[in-house]
């Protein structure tokens, strides 16, 4: 299993886009498919906790909060990622998550790791 955490090495969130090329840089290298993958369940206290917000109807901030911190997770790991095979960029980057077991789902962020350069103004 590959961790990425170790070099602390990051591609910065401004260079990461869902379109297929970045603004203002030209593509001089693709380095290929990047991701990060996180598995989560809940505890029995946030579901127990959110089933109590069910009741009142609305936004179900305990299981929001749950699944933002779990995108953001995936989305730093893939970003990581990029920047460990020698990316400054993640084009084409997408979510997806699935449901392993009931409780658990993975998500899973996924893009292009790309090498960037300035377009230079003619």
């Amino acid at each position: 299993m590959a961790t990425y955490a170790s070099s602390g090495r990051m591609v910065a969130h401004n260079m990461v886009t869902t379109q297929f090329e970045l603004d203002g840089f030209r593509v001089t290298r693709t380095l290929g498919v990047v991701r990060g993958i996180v598995v989560r369940s809940r505890s029995i206290f946030g579901t127990i906790g959110a089933s109590l917000q069910t009741l009142v109807g609305g936004n179900i901030t305990l299981l929001t909060n749950l699944c933002e911190k779990t995108r953001q997770e995936a989305f730093d790991l893939m970003l990581q990622h990029a920047a460990e095979i020698g990316g400054n960029a993640v084009v084409g980057a997408r979510y997806d998550a699935t449901e392993i077991m009931q409780g658990v789902t993975e998500v899973l962020a996924y893009g292009t790791a790309v090498y960037v350069e300035p377009v230079r103004a003619s």
